[in-house]
């Protein structure tokens, strides 16, 4: 391959000679150019950048109505959550405040019950007391009843029996529970000091506690009090 010839321009007057390389290149011989700045290398020339531009009324305009709506979601966030919070918290105060109301009412109505069913006890012992008296007023024979059944009550065992009765009602006894004393072999006996209608059975393994007082003192405690039989003798 031929290499390309470079043209011999001769050295300008009065300059010293040299080799072809080692003079200055004719401004005509170079073409375009420019002059070298900083900021030119890799293409291009370095640019100043544009100032941003002012904002305009409108600018300030749109950016105070972002800021107010912004401002605006997020305070209503905040006051929804503060509602809920609110809300919570008083559904847990009401539901304590009836709950504790409720239990309030409830031992006020057991209370009520509990005094309206003494009431009512009280009330069935006192009309079952003048029941009993009126009873054994009126049908003084029923004694002969209960110490038949005193009697029969004591084991098959038991010797020496003894049935005491109040002397007015010895002729009763003796007469309807006569059967049930012969059968046991249980002797009869008056007591002044048990009051009419009761019934006293004693014998070698036990005793059988028939008097008014104890038999009424069990029927009351079923009904849940405690109000003597007025008039009992002991």
């Amino acid at each position: 391959m031929t290499k390309p010839s470079f043209k011999n321009v001769p050295p300008p007057p009065g300059s010293r000679n040299g080799t072809t390389y080692q003079r200055f290149i004719p401004r005509e011989e170079l073409g375009d150019f420019e002059s070298w700045k900083p900021g030119t290398f890799g293409g291009g020339s370095a640019a100043t950048p544009a100032a941003p531009p002012e904002p305009t009324p409108a600018d300030w305009q749109a950016r105070v109505d972002a800021a107010r709506q912004a401002g605006y979601q997020d305070g209503y966030r905040d006051g929804m959550a503060a509602l809920e919070s609110f809300k919570q918290s008083f559904a847990q105060q009401a539901t304590a405040q009836v709950g504790a109301l409720l239990d309030a009412f409830d031992a006020q109505l057991q209370g009520l019950d509990a005094e309206m069913g003494r009431t009512l006890a009280d009330t069935a012992v006192q009309l079952a007391r003048q029941v009993l008296r009126t009873e054994i007023r009126t049908h003084p024979e029923i004694v002969a009843k209960v110490a038949s059944e005193a009697v029969g009550a004591i084991m098959l065992s038991a010797r020496h029996i003894s049935v005491q009765v109040h002397p007015h009602d010895l002729p009763l006894v003796a007469e309807g529970a006569a059967e049930a004393l012969e059968a046991r072999g249980a002797r009869l006996s008056p007591n002044a000091s048990i009051a009419r209608g009761g019934v006293l059975v004693q014998s070698d393994v036990g005793a059988i506690d028939a008097r008014i007082g104890a038999r009424w003192a069990q029927a009351a405690a079923a009904l849940g009090t405690a109000l003597p039989l007025e008039g009992e003798e002991a």
